[in-house]
């Protein structure tokens, strides 16, 4: 039997009895300890035997509810099955569209069953009409429980996470169960958590890595205890984010950077007192790059509620090392590395502007998070085009190699290794080093090459958001002509007032004015949309490409007008 296999059967029958997970908020709370979960995922892995469920089999699980999601995934586990957490439709979705992809998606995992549960349990009929086989969790759970855990090697398959793209096209990374070990094993160790004593608290979904891995598998796996909800209860009141971690005296806690921005201007306006967040020592900032205006917002506010600002714990991660590569310094908050911009355009090199410099704070200087050492098993290099590795504050591909670092991909064509001949996955984001630590500029496919300058996205984004009418976390710079002479770039924004044409054009004005400021290159055109326009990513990431290609004619258009 794998070692985390082992580790969940240890766990639920040892110590920390009482410790579990408690879900249902703001309804009616459950509480399970995870012993009761090891008994329902028994109870689960024995329907899913009984239906003959055979190892190596993939499971896709369509279902929302933590308290059932839990069992669901120990319990394909215990009976020597891999999961696959599907993408969920939304109120929005056009379920015909969703189902065909939904096909796509188990055609190339090669799924032997989909399990359903809360809230897509009316889901069933949709499955039948293409053709899905499917049973219902609630129905498994009724079967005699498994009376041992089939036998699984490390180099079996745990997870098929699916990735963040588009389900037209779908495409899951291969996580084994000793990928799975060594990289929860390594963040444990790293975050230094006391299992009987730390308490997870979040919202996440667990079909996006952060959730499924760091806020279920972990907690689940150590015995520590979640606090867990699902993301339509978080957006539908941000403010029971806070709310939970008050109640339960939660330490730990992670989300992207939209969530922060939002629950800190939330909490701008809250009463004094209404809130203790005193106990937090990680606030995880992962998923994306770090966008120090969220962090200062989210720290801010939280100030007045006792919170401590070194509780931000910012995190560089992927599905193709299983989940984290590296976190910042415990309990040390965000800290920036500034660089001179004209030499990071220009040449590739991060030159540090020291504290006192005159230019900081002025659009020479660009600044970076500092996401930290790689975990233990992990190693990373910064390379060029050419693959040469580079030294330290030079700019390049990061290499990432390790234990944790997946075999590969499942495609519509057929498997794709992730790693080269050495053992290195090229990650596709750009950044350097600094005395070991990892720092991260852009995605080497959004810069936008202009003049012989390399001008980072987020440098765009950063200045169109801080126009007032801008929604937080929803303006997208996109390249043009990728590649050509003439490659420009274009801003797509969500703005309240979209649709009234004489603001639209005020806005337009002052963001393309604010863009050209902070990167000395005016925007070929500066689009308006209403809100809930941009296309994002099931984990809530907008996508540059897909902007890109969805509002060609809009940016044409705008740009001509």
């Amino acid at each position: 039997m794998s070692r985390f296999v082992d580790t969940l059967v240890a766990t639920a029958a040892g110590g920390g009895q009482q410790r579990g997970m408690v879900t249902g908020e703001p309804k009616e709370p459950v509480r399970r300890t995870w012993a009761e979960v090891h008994e329902e995922a028994k109870r689960l892995a024995g329907g899913l035997v009984e239906h003959g469920l055979t190892p190596g089999t993939p499971v896709a699980v369509l279902a929302a509810a933590p308290a059932l999601i839990a069992p669901t995934v120990q319990g394909v586990w215990l009976a020597g099955g891999s999961v696959t957490m599907l993408h969920q439709p939304t109120p929005r979705t056009d379920l015909a569209v969703w189902a065909e992809d939904t096909v796509k998606v188990l055609t190339m995992i090669g799924a032997g069953l989909v399990v359903l549960g809360e809230p897509f349990d009316a889901l069933g009929p949709v499955l039948t009409e293409h053709g899905i086989a499917f049973r219902m969790i609630t129905d498994l759970l009724g079967a005699e429980p498994l009376a041992e855990p089939v036998p699984m090697s490390e180099d079996d398959l745990a997870l098929l996470q699916l990735t963040s793209g588009s389900t037209a096209e779908p495409k899951a990374v291969r996580i084994t169960h000793g990928n799975l070990y060594v990289n929860i094993k390594a963040m444990v160790d790293r975050a230094e958590f006391v299992f009987d004593e730390d308490i997870m608290v979040s919202w996440l979904p667990t079909f996006h890595d952060m959730g499924m891995v760091g806020f279920l598998t972990v907690p689940m796996t150590f015995g520590v205890e979640l606090i867990k909800i699902t993301p339509v209860e978080f957006l539908t009141g941000p403010l029971i984010w806070p709310e939970l971690i008050t109640k339960y005296h939660a330490t730990t806690t992670a989300a992207p950077n939209f969530a922060y921005a939002i629950v800190g201007r939330r909490l701008e306006r809250a009463d004094d007192g209404a809130y203790d967040l005193s106990t937090l020592r990680i606030a995880l900032n992962g998923a994306e790059p770090i966008d120090e205006t969220a962090v200062k917002t989210f720290t801010d506010a939280g100030a007045r509620f006792d919170m401590p600002a070194e509780c931000v714990f910012p995190a560089y991660g992927m599905a193709e090392a299983t989940l984290a590569v590296s976190f910042a310094p415990l309990f040390t908050g965000l800290t920036l590395d500034y660089v001179e911009a004209d030499a990071l355009e220009a040449d590739n090199r991060a030159v540090p502007v020291p504290e006192g410099d005159s230019r900081r704070g002025t659009d020479e200087v660009r600044s970076f998070a500092v996401l930290g050492r790689p975990l233990d098993g992990l190693e990373a290099q910064i390379v060029d085009g050419d693959g040469n590795v580079l030294g330290e504050r030079q700019v390049g591909e990061i290499r990432l190699r390790g234990e944790a670092v997946t075999p590969g991909y499942l495609t519509v064509d057929g498997p794709v290794p992730t790693q080269d001949a050495e053992g290195w996955l090229a990650t596709g984001d750009l950044g350097y080093l600094v005395d070991g630590q990892i720092i991260i500029a852009g995605r080497q496919k959004d810069v936008i090459i202009m003049g012989g300058r390399n001008i980072y996205p987020t440098d765009i984004e950063r200045a169109a958001t801080s126009v007032d009418g801008v929604r937080a976390g929803n303006a997208v710079a996109v390249r043009i002509d990728a590649g050509s002479r003439r490659e420009r770039f274009a801003v797509v924004l969500e703005s309240k007032l979209a649709g009234d044409t004489e603001a639209e054009r005020v806005l337009m004005k002052e963001v393309a004015a604010r863009v050209h400021h902070a990167v000395d290159v005016r925007p070929f055109a500066v689009v308006v949309l209403p809100a809930g326009s941009l296309p994002k990513t099931p984990s809530g990431k907008v996508k540059r490409a897909a902007t890109a290609i969805q509002f060609a004619d809009r940016i044409e258009q705008t740009a001509g007008g």
